[in-house]
């Protein structure tokens, strides 16, 4: 075999490898839906669909009557979600910048891995922390009789999502061309100005991705939501109040049920909608930075 065969069967097997896996990652992602919709489905012949999507209560075991109403633990998901991204965002933002642009190339090479390595934390170190440090915290700061709630969850949730959205965002900055920043300060902007009007406008696509990302990893979260969200399954009225996410309830709650039971189904069906959850998200991400592109 003379060496442009060799070369052309090489390139024919690389581009198979990458096919394959491409494959085996639908597959997958597909095996686990069709999973959770055949087992989360069935239980929908004995719970109506209004009653599980609008009905506040949870109470499977309930004596008499089971409740299945999951609205207050998709309103914990949501609390928890979106207070720890408007905390860890502009953390996260602000923090990618100062790396990326202001930080001496010393400063640069002792923050990031610094920040990468919060990522290796366990989450139940940071549960830990919670419970002895942030919760009490919190309940001084607000007079609770305890700091175990929807805020408190969230403000720890957010360490967790800050390596994420700081290093795909430092990343994406960096990549910026440097031809950007010299025109704009050729034309007389500062440097905050150059950052504000030419870097973050610039870079807005990576990081809206960053925080996709970062969400992905809060609404997943389960560890520390157990540990310090208050594991209340009555529909919260304020961040200040416990909550139980859907992550949770499904930690909870598997450990206890029948395999094969109307309990056991409605935890699948619990997890088919956080997957619907987190497929959203990353679809809505997707569409809007196709859509950034194509304006650009």
């Amino acid at each position: 075999m003379n060496k442009r065969s060799w070369e052309g069967v090489k390139d024919r097997f690389i581009a198979f490898f990458f096919a394959a896996n491409g494959i085996l990652t639908i597959i997958i992602l597909m095996g686990i839906f069709i999973f959770l919709a055949y087992i989360g489905l069935q239980a929908f012949h004995e719970i109506s669909i209004r009653e599980f999507f609008f009905g506040k209560e949870w109470n499977p075991t309930a004596y008499g009557e089971p409740k299945w109403g999951i609205l207050s633990l998709v309103t914990g998901t949501i609390y928890i979600a979106v207070i720890s991204l408007l905390i860890a965002i502009p953390l996260g933002v602000a923090s990618a910048i100062y790396i990326a642009e202001l930080a001496s190339p010393f400063i640069r090479e002792v923050l990031k891995p610094a920040i990468e390595m919060i990522a290796a934390i366990p989450s139940v170190v940071l549960g830990l922390i919670g419970l002895l440090i942030v919760a009490p915290f919190v309940a001084e700061i607000f007079n609770l009789p305890n700091g175990l709630n929807a805020l408190t969850a969230s403000i720890l949730v957010a360490i967790m999502a800050l390596p994420t959205i700081i290093s795909i965002s430092e990343d994406v900055i960096s990549a910026i061309p440097e031809s950007y920043r010299e025109a704009s300060l050729a034309l007389g902007a500062t440097r905050w100005q150059t950052i504000k009007g030419v870097i973050l406008p610039a870079a807005s696509s990576g990081i809206v991705a960053a925080s996709m990302l970062g969400l992905g990893r809060v609404v997943g979260e389960t560890m520390v939501v157990l540990m310090v969200a208050g594991n209340s399954r009555a529909f919260p009225t304020s961040i200040l109040d416990p909550v139980r996410p859907i992550t949770s309830t499904i930690a909870i709650e598997i450990k206890e049920v029948v395999q094969g039971d109307l309990h056991f189904q409605a935890l699948f069906a619990l997890g088919f909608v956080l997957f619907l959850m987190t497929f959203a998200i990353n679809l809505a991400s997707d569409i809007f930075l196709t859509w950034r592109q194509g304006v650009r």
